[in-house]
């Protein structure tokens, strides 16, 4: 049988592979060198007036070998491996939670989305899904003949709705667990001892009731009680994938409907998950209404802003209302003024859904979680949010930037103590108080308890340049993250203010400007006006970075808030 597939020897041929110049020079698969002694090697022999001739042959042949060929197209492939390389290795070993909208499972594009997470699985990241079934039971009770009771735009989970919240979790969870399957299994034939995970799902979380409230009784709705951290980490440690579904167990063995969003936050927060992913069904994004672009990314405290402008609230005991007029636990009355116009009202189910995910990302961070991202229902939108630069949804970050602040004259003094030690040691340049003083608002520091740890001074130029200088942090707080935090905050102000080359001068710390992706260049890289008045006596070494955009920053942030 071998010899039926076997290649004949003499049917192999050889063909030189077409290279781009390198080094010695190559050219067509050949060396250049080559090329020349073969044109001689034809003309060798000839008439001495063919030799003039031949001398203009190998002229031209010389010349033509000199040419640089222009180097060959990189395959799409290759450049979108390479650009992933950082990020699957950033996610390895990390652990993220997936939620799963249950009408998602209807969707055309369900079995290459769970193919999708499969492959995050197999990359290296520990896997908890928490799949949701309200548009099963709501398709249920309508088919029934059954008005669900809600109040305050909760679900009131009597006997027989509980009966169909069982009966469709069941059904959400083996179909997803059936899809999964599906997807493992071409793995797990091919390296069953390497690869063996599986699809785990019990009682990995325990649920107490709503309650009471307002007077309504909530019967069997209930919220997150406990999170069982270690016996989902057993699971991670065997390479298994953990399922969640919204019926959660008391401990005194009662079975309540919990809110699948407000699950998926409590398991990311207590699990203490590098980040969380909400999928929506309609695929709504943010869009900046001056500049018409789409927000790819927002920070939790601008997150928090847009919630509050448009009424959202994300509750103790896992609900979220927009423009609520229920149950109200902060106690405050707000008055008519308070109240976003009428323009800003949400009338979409589509921008309903984004801003309560967005809440519930929120949330998420608020208990510990890293990053939230919100995707909407298109092919491959996990793999390219995930893996390469520029994204496909919406990133909410926790706020690495709090605690920095404009520097005010107040601050002079706590600036000048800070960074006079290596003025002292020669590795900044003097900065008198009095000139200070007059460039105070070039200056951003960093503070912890009213104390000035970190500092770094931003100065623009012409041609969308910009230069950080001062960059210092005390001598206690290094090591924390705080001077990767203080360069990105003044990186992000760059963008902000249309600067995209941002360069630094330095004597001592260039290996740390290197390992964040600035590059040595010449003096006549510099602006020509902060190239006139450069030190030539000091001979700083100049290093400059171009930002894209605030993904790349985003990208930076993977590695210095691990």
């Amino acid at each position: 049988s071998a010899q039926i597939l076997a290649i004949d020897p003499a049917a192999i041929d050889f063909v030189t592979v077409p290279s781009h110049k390198v080094g010695g020079g190559v050219l067509n698969g050949l060396p250049a060198a080559e090329l020349e002694t073969i044109a001689d090697d034809e003309d060798d022999g000839a008439p001495s007036d063919a030799g003039t001739a031949n001398t203009e042959l190998t002229t031209s042949t010389t010349a033509t070998t000199e040419v640089e060929a222009p180097p060959p197209e990189i395959p799409a492939f290759v450049k979108m491996f390479r650009g992933s390389a950082n990020y699957i290795a950033n996610h390895r070993g990390t652990t993220a939670v997936f939620h799963i909208p249950g009408d998602l499972l209807e969707w055309d594009g369900i079995n290459d989305l769970i193919d999708d997470i499969a492959l995050t699985w197999l990359l290296g990241m520990k896997l908890v899904i928490v799949i949701g079934c309200r548009h099963q039971i709501d398709a249920r009770l309508d088919h029934k003949h059954i008005d669900p009771i809600r109040h305050s735009s909760i679900r009131v989970t009597d006997a027989e709705t509980l009966r169909i919240v069982k009966e469709e979790a069941g059904f959400v969870r083996f179909e997803v667990e059936r899809q999964l399957a599906r997807s493992l299994r071409v793995v797990k034939s091919a390296h069953e001892d390497e690869f063996s995970g599986n699809v785990v799902s019990g009682n990995f979380y325990s649920a107490q009731p709503f309650g009471v409230i307002d007077g309504v009784d909530y019967m069997y709705t209930g919220f997150p009680r406990r999170i069982e951290v270690e016996k989902i980490r057993q699971v991670h440690q065997a390479n298994d994938i953990v399922l969640l579904t919204t019926l959660g167990v008391s401990p005194s063995g009662e079975i309540f409907n919990v809110n699948s969003e407000s699950l998926a936050a409590s398991a990311a927060g207590s699990l203490g998950a590098s980040k969380i992913v909400y999928f929506t069904v309609r695929g709504t994004a943010f869009r900046n209404k001056e500049t018409g672009k789409i927000i790819q990314n927002l920070r939790v405290t601008d997150a928090r802003n847009l919630l509050q402008h448009y009424r959202v609230k994300i509750h103790a005991k896992g609900f979220a209302t927009v423009d609520d007029t229920g149950i109200d636990e902060t106690g405050i009355d707000e008055t008519e003024e308070d109240r976003p116009s009428r323009d800003d009202m949400i009338q979409s189910p589509a921008t309903v859904e984004t801003l309560l995910k967005a809440g519930w990302a929120v949330s998420a961070l608020d208990r510990g979680v890293k990053r939230a991202h919100i995707l909407a229902p298109t092919n491959g939108a996990l793999l390219q949010e995930l893996y390469t630069r520029d994204g496909s949804g919406t990133l909410i970050s926790r706020d690495l930037y709090e605690g920095i602040r404009p520097a005010n004259v107040n601050d002079v003094a706590g600036i000048y103590d800070l960074i006079n030690p290596l003025v002292k040691a020669g590795t900044l340049v003097p900065r008198p108080r009095d000139v200070m003083e007059r460039d105070i608002r070039s200056y951003y520091v960093y503070t912890r308890d009213n104390l000035i740890v970190a500092c770094g001074q931003l100065k623009r130029f012409e041609g969308g340049f910009a230069e950080i200088g001062c960059l210092v942090v005390s001598r206690d707080y290094r090591s924390q993250g705080r001077g990767d935090a203080i360069l990105g905050y003044l990186e992000r102000l760059c963008l902000q203010c249309g600067a995209n080359k941002v360069f630094v001068l330095s004597t001592q710390t260039m290996e740390w400007f290197v390992e964040r992706g600035f590059a040595e260049v010449g003096v006549n890289q510099l602006p020509p006006s902060r190239r006139a008045v450069y030190n030539y006596s000091r001979r700083s070494k100049i290093y400059m970075k171009h930002i894209d955009g605030d993904r790349d920053l985003d990208a930076q942030e993977l590695w210095w808030n691990r």
